[in-house]
């Protein structure tokens, strides 16, 4: 009975192989790398933790900012269309409010004597008329030093041109105006007009007027002549 168990022990080791002599060193390299490994980890969940709460932080912010500039602004653009098309309503709406950072604004406006209709609805000239409404209420609300409109007025008629050029004088104080204009009504209300004329063909002249200057010369031209 003892040799045979001693035959099995030795069956038993023989099917183990050759002894591994570095099994040591190498257990104490996986169990340093284990290690290693565990402190990586605990330092990309940490980081992770505090980006969670950097981004949970920054989109708080952002929508109590977003929602304090879009009262503002819609509170200027119900005035302000009110004002260009002297009566009237008009709001701007969000369509998600639930997450007001990637919601849709919808633009709604009842032109005076008409019904309420959204933007697309809208005629030509009202529909240049609120998109004003809406830009210059985004400038009271956050002035830019310049502004650039291009031929925003082809669509407007006469009496809408002199409230869209009412509505500019009354921010030239805030921010400078450049407007592309074919309309006279609206050069007329100019500071400062630059054109190009062709008086001959494939010859283009630059020309610059200074309203103020001209004014002042035709003032000299109507002073009374002195008595000698």
């Amino acid at each position: 009975a003892v040799e045979a168990e001693i035959r099995d022990l030795r069956t038993r080791i023989e099917r183990l192989g050759n002894v591994n002599l570095d099994a040591i060193s190498e257990q104490e390299e996986l169990e340093q790398r284990h290690e290693f490994l565990g402190k990586q980890l605990s330092d990309v969940t940490a980081s992770q933790t505090q980006l969670n709460e950097l981004i949970r932080r920054i989109n708080k912010e952002s929508r109590e900012m977003f929602l304090e500039t879009f009262a503002k602004i819609r509170e200027n653009f119900q005035q302000l269309f009110r004002k260009l098309f002297g009566g009237g309503k008009a709001d701007i709406l969000l369509l998600n409010e639930e997450d007001v950072l990637e919601s849709p604004i919808e633009i709604v406006a009842r032109p005076p004597g008409k019904e309420t209709r959204t933007l697309t609805l809208l005629s030509g000239g009202e529909k240049t008329m609120t998109a004003l409404s809406l830009l210059f209420s985004i400038f009271q609300s956050r002035p830019s030093p310049f502004c650039l409109l291009d031929e925003v007025d082809a669509a407007l008629d006469e009496a809408n041109t002199e409230r869209f050029g009412t509505l500019v004088r009354e921010f030239v104080h805030t921010s400078q105006f450049i407007v592309i204009t074919h309309a006279k009504r609206t050069m007329s209300m100019a500071d400062v007009l630059y054109g190009v004329t062709m008086q001959e063909p494939g010859i283009s002249t630059r020309i610059s007027v200074r309203f103020e200057e001209v004014d002042k010369a035709l003032e000299n031209d109507l002073e009374p002549a002195g008595v000698s």
